[in-house]
């Protein structure tokens, strides 16, 4: 088959994965090629950890077009699905493979599929296992292709996006309490930060090596 794997920005801690998926498929005799924009047409392509929203110009261009978002939809739509369900103190994260239509993160589901986190990982930890388990479920897809979709039903719920200032620490409640923000800060983008006597201080978080 002809499969694109689109990951929107040149910047984005999922390149290096999405150009592992590449190889993967690659090696099953796959015609695919990586990109930060969509520019050709085929069967299947998949947009992972994209940042803009895909016009419908774009999505006429492939069969499938397929995001995997971490969340357990029609609920927990929006952004940054992860951090916000850590933030929640829940180590269990579902995984939702579904077809990109015009309204976000509304298209037919094909595959669902979950994480467990111990509660101790940092921000790269999380990531290697949801990006892993990403990998995972696209082979799986294009392996099973086509697949029959569910539509979506139910309830649904919205994140919001989160900012820079969504990393600040208040002084005044315990390590503990904060242990969560602490987990999924984003030490070169979203550097942990706190405020004292009109004083701005950043915090970078690391495992120690034992």
């Amino acid at each position: 088959m002809k499969i694109s794997v689109i990951v929107d920005s040149a910047d984005s801690w999922f390149v290096e994965y999405g150009k592992k998926l590449c190889d993967r498929l690659s090696a099953d005799q796959h015609d695919v090629v990586f990109s930060t924009s969509i520019d050709r047409d085929g069967d299947i392509a998949f947009f992972l950890s994209c940042r803009e929203i895909i016009p419908a110009s774009k999505l006429k261009l492939h069969k499938s077009n397929i995001v995997i978002h971490a969340g357990d939809l029609p609920k927990e739509k929006g952004w940054s699905p992860m951090s916000w369900t850590i933030l929640q103190g829940k180590n269990e994260i579902v995984l939702s493979l579904f077809e990109a239509i015009d309204k976000v993160d509304s298209g037919k589901i094909y595959m669902k599929d979950k994480i467990s986190f111990r509660g101790d990982e940092l921000l790269p930890e999380l990531r290697e296992k949801m990006a892993q388990k990403i990998l995972e479920m696209a082979v799986n897809y294009v392996k099973s292709y086509p697949i029959e979709g569910l539509e979506q039903e139910g309830e649904e719920s919205y994140y919001r996006l989160r900012t820079p200032q969504d990393s600040e620490l208040d002084i005044n409640k315990s390590l503990n309490d904060q242990f969560n923000l602490m987990r999924i800060a984003d030490n070169e983008a979203y550097p942990l930060f706190f405020w004292k006597n009109n004083q701005k201080y950043i915090l970078k978080i690391f495992k120690a090596e034992i």
